[in-house]
């Protein structure tokens, strides 16, 4: 399988760094992946023959400004486009040139951006369909937790009623710190930044929106829809205070900030919110930056899938579980 990367931030390196460490582990599987491009915002660098992936982090080779997204459409020389570009929810770009074209032209994707998925879904799999190809997107709705592969492998042939999950490890680290330390919102949250578990500007994570974004993926994915943001009540975790989830506990519960989608008659009840729960919630034990997600099913009932090692190897581990899935042949689009 011939490989085009695009984005070389953590994840991006952390895939190479990983192809390289399981490239044995791989091959006696018969499963042999080649990278014939790196793009990243300064460039590329192309080798029809394959790149020395190690070689290439090892020695920082300089990117060409001469190879571009458009080399790959021209030259027609890889099977799969792996992007990895930063999220952008307002209109999905560069993500979504990158992704609509490589399945118009025949090549499977695997991603790790939420921007497009979240924005055209149903388009991009009437494409990969239209094409022949696959669109693998596991990584968008956590990582390495196999929130999407569950819905759609484990629960087959059934009606997803609801999805509920804690879907965003860092607001369930600071309020697992201030549960187990007394510590007030900011102090926790000062605390998941010094870790790296926290961004500098952390709103994505504390007020919802990135909970709200994997539910929708999840949503439209597994329940055949086409919502967008305005569909969704959002709260985020900045009010809650040590007092709060002191007075919670002693009467045995946890506050969580969940994603959930209830089927109603005629609809569906789109939310997040900071709720409190107790022991009967299969959310209740997720503690830490551990997330989980919980689908009702009418024949199969209840699945809760928990844990799935957070970080940027773990980003980039789900991406190669989606490659090497299209390469023993599942089909992630029928």
């Amino acid at each position: 399988m011939r490989l085009a990367v695009i984005g070389f931030g953590g994840v991006g390196k952390a895939f190479l760094k990983l192809l390289n460490d399981k490239k044995e582990e791989l091959l006696e599987e018969g499963i042999d992946l080649k990278v014939n491009y790196i793009l990243s915002s300064r460039g590329g660098i192309y080798n029809p023959k394959g790149i020395n992936t190690m070689e290439f982090l090892n020695n920082s080779t300089t990117f060409s400004k001469d190879i571009i997204f458009d080399t790959i459409l021209k030259n027609r020389d890889v099977d799969m486009v792996v992007e990895m570009t930063p999220t952008n929810i307002e209109d999905g770009e560069p993500g979504m040139t990158h992704i609509t074209k490589s399945l118009e032209n025949g090549f499977h994707v695997v991603t790790a951006n939420k921007g497009p998925i979240l924005l055209a879904y149903k388009r991009l799999k009437e494409i990969a369909a239209k094409s022949n190809v696959q669109l693998g997107i596991g990584c968008t709705t956590g990582g390495a937790l196999p929130t999407v592969n569950g819905g759609i492998i484990d629960l087959a042939g059934s009606k997803i009623l609801s999805i509920e999950g804690v879907l965003n490890g860092t607001s369930n680290f600071i309020l697992n710190e201030m549960e187990s330390k007394g510590v007030e919102y900011m102090e926790a949250l000062k605390m998941a930044q010094k870790l790296g578990i926290a961004e500098t500007n952390p709103s994505l994570d504390v007020d919802g929106w990135d909970t709200a974004t994997k539910l929708l993926i999840l949503t439209n994915v597994l329940m055949n829809q086409n919502k967008t943001m305005n569909d969704v009540k959002v709260e985020g975790i900045t009010s809650i205070t040590s007092a709060d989830i002191k007075e919670a506990a002693k009467n045995g519960l946890k506050y969580k900030l969940i994603g959930r989608t209830i089927k109603k008659e005629k609809d569906l009840e789109i939310s997040v919110s900071l709720q409190k729960i107790d022991t009967d919630n299969h959310l209740y034990g997720v503690e830490g930056k551990n997330k989980a997600v919980r689908y009702v099913s009418d024949t199969l009932g209840d699945l809760t899938i928990i844990g799935g090692a957070s970080g940027v190897t773990p980003a980039a581990a789900s991406i190669l579980r989606d490659i090497v899935n299209i390469c023993r042949g599942y089909k992630f689009i029928q």
